[in-house]
């Protein structure tokens, strides 16, 4: 029997195939289907997304890539050793959302963390509109949605220009909310169970008297392998753990034609759903090599390559069903540590463009997928806590223990007394 050999680690990506981008060999007009008979014709709205994919600055793309192995490589590395999943999307929709209040220099160090720089703001929102509207459509055989929130304290009042860039690029749904209700938590994570499918249930615990806001980015995502492999197929064998340990686990076995290239010590796979416009790529360490040390050298320049580098080949393929549960997780360090710490300090950040002395409390992110045999499902979402700064507290000076005064005249400076009180 094969030795399955995997690491629990593995990179695994989903990514969007744009739709000018055909591989060599591909049927002009669609793919082949799970039996390689002829290509299915994209419906009306595939083919409307696919203009729209088009359409998409590719700057913005190659940006929002950058900031995906950027956060993705801090949290491995913060992570080390563990399982890690996320939406880079999700991250950057809710803190886009965001972005379109601050100012000054939180704006400037958003930006430079987000990957935002040398966008105008239209062009920034605009190009995110254009690909939730993309994504969504990509694939009638594959469902994905997306939704937006932005709730608001009873008595707050964020400023109009802010809520309707939300509300037009964003398709922010804006609602009040008493956070004083004890159910107010509640109904905030039952939006979030809503638009995840039932997939993320809890991301609230309780509302903090100084929160007046929270952004919120949920995703659903449920596509069918292009290519599925049978469930009789599948039986225990060894998985490689990152220690060198086994252990048993579903393994699927699935012999057919994928895209394939090298990388330096690695190998890529593309698991392609749907009419392929979508797919899974994974990353599996050689023999011997660290998959950590792979991930650190991994980059926008180098995934475009990798991509450009794939050929169709003979593959019998063995990977495990798995699920993964990642979060609730605090990105917080992860998004200081790449550049916009500013924006959590309540002294310093400057969020004007929603009302002045606010301060982005937390971000939250979940994330969970479930890949079998059929394909994959997964969902995410992402939570910005919007605090207010308060002002500072009075000065405590108590006077409870021995103390020096003095009585002095300051028209001259001249001390006429001075004491020492060691017991009242």
């Amino acid at each position: 029997m094969r030795k399955a050999r995997f690491f629990l680690t593995t990179l695994v990506l989903l990514a969007l195939l744009p739709a000018g981008l055909a591989f060599p060999g591909d049927t002009p007009g669609g793919s082949a289907g799970p039996g390689g008979g002829a290509a299915r014709v994209p419906t009306e709205t595939e083919k409307r997304s696919d203009e729209a994919a088009q359409s998409i600055d590719p700057s913005l793309i190659r940006a929002n890539t950058r900031f995906a192995f950027d956060i993705f490589q801090e949290l491995t590395s913060e992570d080390r050793g563990k399982n890690v999943f996320l939406s880079p999307f999700s991250i950057l929709l809710a803190l886009a959302m965001t972005y379109n209040g601050a100012a000054g220099d939180t704006k400037l160090a958003m930006a430079e963390a987000l990957q935002f720089s040398g966008f105008e703001l239209e062009q920034l929102n605009r190009g995110f509109g254009d690909l939730m509207t993309s994504a969504v459509n990509a694939d009638e055989q594959v469902e994905i949605s997306i939704a937006n929130s932005i709730w608001y304290g009873l008595g707050f009042k964020a400023k109009q220009d802010f809520v309707e860039r939300n509300r037009t690029y964003y398709g922010s749904e804006v609602r009040g909310l008493d956070f004083n209700d004890p159910q107010a938590a509640d109904t905030i994570n039952q939006w979030i169970d809503d638009a995840t499918k039932g997939k993320i249930e809890k991301m609230i615990d309780a509302i903090s008297a100084d929160t007046v806001m929270f952004l919120i980015n949920a995703i659903f995502f449920k596509g069918d392998w292009t290519h599925q492999f049978s469930e009789r197929a599948t039986r225990d064998e060894e998985f490689t753990l990152e220690t060198g340990d086994t252990k048993k686990v579903p393994m699927m076995h699935l012999e057919q034609q994928f895209r394939h290239a090298r990388g330096n010590n690695f190998g890529i796979l593309r698991l392609p759903y749907g009419r392929e416009k979508l797919a899974m790529y994974i990353f599996l360490p050689d023999e011997g090599e660290n998959l950590d040390a792979i991930i650190a050298e991994l980059d926008d320049e180098s995934w475009y390559q990798l991509k450009s580098e794939l050929q169709k080949k003979d593959v019998a393929l063995v990977m495990p069903k798995y699920r993964i549960e990642y979060g609730v997780k605090l990105l917080n360090g992860v998004l200081a540590r790449i550049g916009m710490g500013i924006a959590f300090v309540p002294s310093e950040a400057d969020f004007s463009g929603i009302d002045p002395g606010l301060f982005i409390h937390k971000v939250l992110h979940k994330a969970v997928i479930e890949v079998n045999e059929q394909g994959s499902e997964a969902a995410a979402a992402t939570v910005v806590i919007m605090e207010k700064s308060l002002p500072p507290p009075p000065l405590e000076f108590i006077v409870d223990r021995p103390f020096l005064f003095t009585i002095a005249d300051d028209r001259t400076g001249s001390i006429l007394f001075m004491g020492k009180v060691a017991e009242p």
